[in-house]
């Protein structure tokens, strides 16, 4: 667990799954909302972070005011079955328990989206690009992160799993299709696939807007009154 204390570099020396640090929630979350995947897949769900809030911010906001009639696939991999709870039966439709590297080429489905939050430092750099591969092959688009300093981890929480075993850096995620970075303190943040170009011309255009505002405050009011005619 993470002390509310800790500033940013600290937090990511002591990090450990199931958990990981908040930092990159916003980014994460905004990634998942411009790809808007009607079927999602989760690798290394851990503590189930990230299906909730998938679920959460692609359901309840999507106007149809209904609190529990999914309408969306969230699927999710986890290689230690000690971590599941009750929790992930209710947002996740299916987990598949198993080494991810062993589990993505038995799936049938391809996903629009496939999210791997700080997993890939658990992979050695040949096994690495096996899973980022059979993550190609299984989805549309990834969202990987994975901190940029890996420190000496070893096993936690009774699992194997959670060695850290490998530094990657943008330069080992840049070979994939499309792939582009966002800025984040203390991981990679990375986003590339079939849909990937489109997600990132909305990222832009959806910080574009604000940042018009807040420069021509006049233009903006402008617009909000030729809108309203």
């Amino acid at each position: 667990m993470i002390s509310p204390t800790l500033g940013n570099s600290e937090a990511s020396q002591n990090r450990t799954m199931p958990t990981s640090h908040p930092y990159q929630l916003n980014e994460i979350v905004e990634l998942i909302l411009l790809a808007n995947p009607k079927t999602m897949l989760d690798v290394g769900v851990g503590f189930g972070k990230y299906g909730f809030l998938a679920r959460e911010y692609l359901e309840l906001w999507d106007g149809r005011e209904k609190y529990d009639e999914w309408t969306r696939r969230i699927d999710g991999v986890e290689a230690f079955p000690k971590y599941l709870t009750p929790i992930h039966r209710f947002v996740y439709n299916q987990i598949y328990v198993g080494n991810a590297v062993d589990v993505l080429p038995t799936l049938e489905i391809r996903y629009d989206l496939l999210t791997a939050i700080d997993v890939l430092e658990h992979f050695d750099y040949e096994s690495g690009l096996l899973f980022l591969n059979s993550c190609c092959a299984r989805a549309r688009t990834i969202i990987i992160s994975t901190p940029k300093d890996i420190g000496d981890q070893k096993d936690a929480f009774g699992s194997s799993y959670e060695t850290h075993r490998f530094q990657w850096k943008p330069e080992h995620l840049k070979q994939f299709k499309d792939a582009f970075f966002i800025p984040e303190e203390t991981s990679f943040i990375a986003c590339f696939g079939e849909d990937a170009a489109r997600i990132r011309a909305s990222l832009r255009y959806s910080r574009l807007i604000p940042r018009l505002k807040r420069c021509f405050p006049l233009l903006a009011r402008l617009a909000r009154t030729i809108k309203g005619r």
